[in-house]
Protein backbone atom coordinates (compact mmCIF):
# COMPACT_ATOMS: atom_id res chain seq x y z
CA UNK A 1 0.00 0.00 0.00
CA UNK A 2 2.89 2.35 0.80
CA UNK A 3 3.95 2.44 -2.87
CA UNK A 4 0.53 3.74 -3.92
CA UNK A 5 0.53 6.57 -1.40
CA UNK A 6 0.89 10.17 -2.40
CA UNK A 7 4.59 10.92 -1.79
CA UNK A 8 3.72 14.00 0.24
CA UNK A 9 1.57 11.95 2.61
CA UNK A 10 4.19 9.22 2.68
CA UNK A 11 6.75 11.73 3.94
CA UNK A 12 4.58 12.35 7.02
CA UNK A 13 4.64 8.73 8.23
CA UNK A 14 7.93 9.08 10.19
CA UNK A 15 6.51 12.24 11.79
CA UNK A 16 3.56 10.24 13.12
CA UNK A 17 5.88 7.89 14.97
CA UNK A 18 8.16 10.69 16.14
CA UNK A 19 5.38 12.72 17.75
CA UNK A 20 3.87 9.66 19.43
CA UNK A 21 7.19 8.52 20.87
CA UNK A 22 7.93 12.03 22.10
CA UNK A 23 4.66 12.49 24.02
CA UNK A 24 4.02 8.92 25.13
CA UNK A 25 1.27 6.35 25.16
CA UNK A 26 -1.58 8.81 25.78
CA UNK A 27 -0.84 10.67 22.55
CA UNK A 28 -2.52 9.19 19.50
CA UNK A 29 -1.19 10.45 16.17
CA UNK A 30 -3.11 9.73 12.98
CA UNK A 31 -2.39 10.33 9.30
CA UNK A 32 -5.42 10.44 6.96
CA UNK A 33 -5.51 10.09 3.18
CA UNK A 34 -8.53 11.95 1.79
CA UNK A 35 -8.54 9.93 -1.42
CA UNK A 36 -10.01 6.98 0.50
CA UNK A 37 -12.51 8.29 3.05
CA UNK A 38 -13.88 4.86 3.97
CA UNK A 39 -10.42 3.70 5.05
CA UNK A 40 -8.57 6.98 5.36
CA UNK A 41 -6.11 6.11 8.15
CA UNK A 42 -2.81 5.21 6.53
CA UNK A 43 -0.61 5.55 9.62
CA UNK A 44 -1.41 5.59 13.32
CA UNK A 45 0.46 5.37 16.61
CA UNK A 46 -1.12 4.69 20.01
CA UNK A 47 -4.39 3.73 18.37
CA UNK A 48 -5.60 2.33 21.71
CA UNK A 49 -6.56 5.90 22.67
CA UNK A 50 -9.55 5.86 20.31
CA UNK A 51 -9.57 2.18 19.38
CA UNK A 52 -8.70 2.80 15.73
CA UNK A 53 -6.13 1.25 13.41
CA UNK A 54 -4.82 1.50 9.85
CA UNK A 55 -7.77 1.29 7.45
CA UNK A 56 -10.26 2.88 9.84
CA UNK A 57 -12.50 5.56 8.30
CA UNK A 58 -12.51 9.31 8.71
CA UNK A 59 -14.52 10.63 11.67
CA UNK A 60 -17.72 12.63 11.22
CA UNK A 61 -15.93 15.81 12.35
CA UNK A 62 -13.24 15.17 9.77
CA UNK A 63 -15.77 14.65 7.02
CA UNK A 64 -17.50 17.91 7.88
CA UNK A 65 -14.18 19.74 7.75
CA UNK A 66 -13.33 18.26 4.36
CA UNK A 67 -16.63 19.47 2.89
CA UNK A 68 -15.63 23.09 3.59
CA UNK A 69 -14.04 24.94 0.69
CA UNK A 70 -11.50 26.83 2.82
CA UNK A 71 -9.92 24.44 5.27
CA UNK A 72 -7.95 25.92 8.15
CA UNK A 73 -6.00 23.94 10.70
CA UNK A 74 -8.00 23.20 13.84
CA UNK A 75 -5.78 23.52 16.90
CA UNK A 76 -6.42 22.66 20.56
CA UNK A 77 -10.03 21.56 20.49
CA UNK A 78 -11.57 19.04 22.86
CA UNK A 79 -13.40 15.81 22.22
CA UNK A 80 -14.27 12.54 23.89
CA UNK A 81 -13.59 8.89 23.22
CA UNK A 82 -16.43 6.40 22.94
CA UNK A 83 -15.94 5.47 26.60
CA UNK A 84 -15.97 9.09 27.78
CA UNK A 85 -12.28 9.94 28.18
CA UNK A 86 -11.40 13.56 27.47
CA UNK A 87 -9.19 14.39 24.50
CA UNK A 88 -7.23 17.47 23.56
CA UNK A 89 -6.86 17.42 19.80
CA UNK A 90 -5.39 19.23 16.82
CA UNK A 91 -5.90 18.63 13.10
CA UNK A 92 -3.41 19.95 10.54
CA UNK A 93 -4.41 19.69 6.89
CA UNK A 94 -1.90 18.64 4.26
CA UNK A 95 -1.90 20.11 0.75
CA UNK A 96 -0.26 19.03 -2.48
CA UNK A 97 1.72 21.13 -4.94
CA UNK A 98 -1.56 22.43 -6.41
CA UNK A 99 -2.73 23.67 -3.00
CA UNK A 100 -5.37 20.93 -2.86
CA UNK A 101 -6.03 19.29 0.50
CA UNK A 102 -5.02 15.64 0.28
CA UNK A 103 -5.00 14.55 3.90
CA UNK A 104 -4.46 15.58 7.48
CA UNK A 105 -2.32 14.87 10.50
CA UNK A 106 -4.29 14.54 13.73
CA UNK A 107 -3.11 14.50 17.33
CA UNK A 108 -5.46 13.22 20.02
CA UNK A 109 -4.06 13.48 23.54
CA UNK A 110 -5.93 11.66 26.30
CA UNK A 111 -5.85 14.21 29.14
CA UNK A 112 -8.18 12.33 31.51
CA UNK A 113 -5.34 11.28 33.81
CA UNK A 114 -4.00 14.84 33.84
CA UNK A 115 -7.38 16.11 35.05
CA UNK A 116 -7.33 13.56 37.86
CA UNK A 117 -3.79 14.62 38.78
CA UNK A 118 -4.80 18.28 38.75
CA UNK A 119 -7.62 17.60 41.20
CA UNK A 120 -5.16 15.81 43.49
CA UNK A 121 -2.72 18.73 43.36
CA UNK A 122 -5.53 21.24 43.92
CA UNK A 123 -6.59 19.33 47.03
CA UNK A 124 -3.03 19.19 48.35
CA UNK A 125 -2.39 22.89 47.69
CA UNK A 126 -5.69 24.08 49.15
CA UNK A 127 -5.21 26.35 52.17
CA UNK A 128 -7.62 28.19 54.43
CA UNK A 129 -5.61 31.44 54.33
CA UNK A 130 -3.80 32.78 51.29
CA UNK A 131 -0.28 34.17 51.45
CA UNK A 132 -1.24 37.84 51.37
CA UNK A 133 -3.58 37.34 54.34
CA UNK A 134 -0.77 35.66 56.29
CA UNK A 135 1.49 38.66 55.66
CA UNK A 136 -1.23 41.01 56.86
CA UNK A 137 -1.63 39.01 60.07
CA UNK A 138 2.11 39.11 60.74
CA UNK A 139 2.12 42.87 60.24
CA UNK A 140 -0.61 43.38 62.80
CA UNK A 141 1.11 41.07 65.27
CA UNK A 142 4.39 42.94 64.93
CA UNK A 143 2.76 46.39 64.98
CA UNK A 144 4.45 47.42 61.76
CA UNK A 145 3.22 50.67 60.22
CA UNK A 146 0.17 50.10 57.99
CA UNK A 147 1.73 52.18 55.22
CA UNK A 148 4.74 49.86 55.13
CA UNK A 149 2.42 46.87 55.10
CA UNK A 150 0.60 48.13 52.03
CA UNK A 151 3.80 49.03 50.19
CA UNK A 152 5.34 45.60 50.78
CA UNK A 153 2.16 43.70 49.97
CA UNK A 154 1.58 45.58 46.71
CA UNK A 155 5.21 45.18 45.65
CA UNK A 156 5.10 41.43 46.29
CA UNK A 157 1.87 41.19 44.34
CA UNK A 158 3.58 42.69 41.29
CA UNK A 159 6.11 39.85 41.29
CA UNK A 160 3.38 37.25 40.81
CA UNK A 161 5.08 34.39 42.63
CA UNK A 162 5.55 33.13 46.20
CA UNK A 163 8.63 34.37 48.05
CA UNK A 164 9.88 30.78 48.39
CA UNK A 165 10.35 30.60 44.61
CA UNK A 166 12.07 33.95 44.17
CA UNK A 167 15.70 34.19 43.13
CA UNK A 168 18.19 36.53 44.76
CA UNK A 169 17.86 38.90 41.78
CA UNK A 170 14.10 39.05 42.25
CA UNK A 171 14.46 39.78 45.96
CA UNK A 172 16.98 42.52 45.20
CA UNK A 173 14.48 43.95 42.73
CA UNK A 174 11.80 43.98 45.43
CA UNK A 175 14.12 45.77 47.84
CA UNK A 176 14.94 48.27 45.09
CA UNK A 177 11.25 48.98 44.47
CA UNK A 178 10.64 49.36 48.21
CA UNK A 179 13.59 51.72 48.53
CA UNK A 180 12.28 53.83 45.64
CA UNK A 181 8.97 54.15 47.47
CA UNK A 182 10.68 55.25 50.67
CA UNK A 183 9.75 52.12 52.58
CA UNK A 184 13.04 51.98 54.45
CA UNK A 185 12.45 55.43 55.92
CA UNK A 186 9.83 53.79 58.12
CA UNK A 187 11.01 52.52 61.48
CA UNK A 188 11.25 48.73 61.62
CA UNK A 189 11.19 48.32 57.83
CA UNK A 190 14.50 46.46 57.59
CA UNK A 191 13.45 43.77 60.06
CA UNK A 192 9.97 43.46 58.57
CA UNK A 193 11.13 43.17 54.95
CA UNK A 194 13.80 40.67 56.00
CA UNK A 195 11.13 38.51 57.60
CA UNK A 196 8.81 38.72 54.60
CA UNK A 197 11.62 37.83 52.14
CA UNK A 198 12.93 35.07 54.43
CA UNK A 199 16.43 36.55 54.67
CA UNK A 200 18.45 38.17 57.45
CA UNK A 201 18.41 41.90 58.17
CA UNK A 202 22.08 41.97 57.15
CA UNK A 203 21.12 40.58 53.74
CA UNK A 204 18.68 43.46 53.28
CA UNK A 205 21.49 45.90 54.12
CA UNK A 206 23.69 44.17 51.52
CA UNK A 207 20.92 44.40 48.92
CA UNK A 208 20.56 48.12 49.63
CA UNK A 209 24.31 48.63 49.32
CA UNK A 210 24.30 46.86 45.93
CA UNK A 211 21.37 48.94 44.71
CA UNK A 212 22.79 52.25 45.83
CA UNK A 213 26.23 51.51 44.37
CA UNK A 214 24.60 50.69 41.02
CA UNK A 215 22.63 53.93 41.14
CA UNK A 216 25.72 56.09 41.61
Amino acid sequence: MADSLNPILKSYIPIVEGIARTFGRNCEVVLHDFSKMNSSIIAIENGHVTGRSIGSPMTEEGLRAVRKKNIDNIINYTGKTADGRLLKSSTMFIKDENDEVIGCLCINFDISELFIARRVFDDIMQTDINESEKIAEEVIGNKVNDVLTDIVKNTLKQMGKPVAYMSKEEKVNIVKKLDQQGAFLIKGAIDYVAKVLCVSRYTIYNYLDEIRVDNK
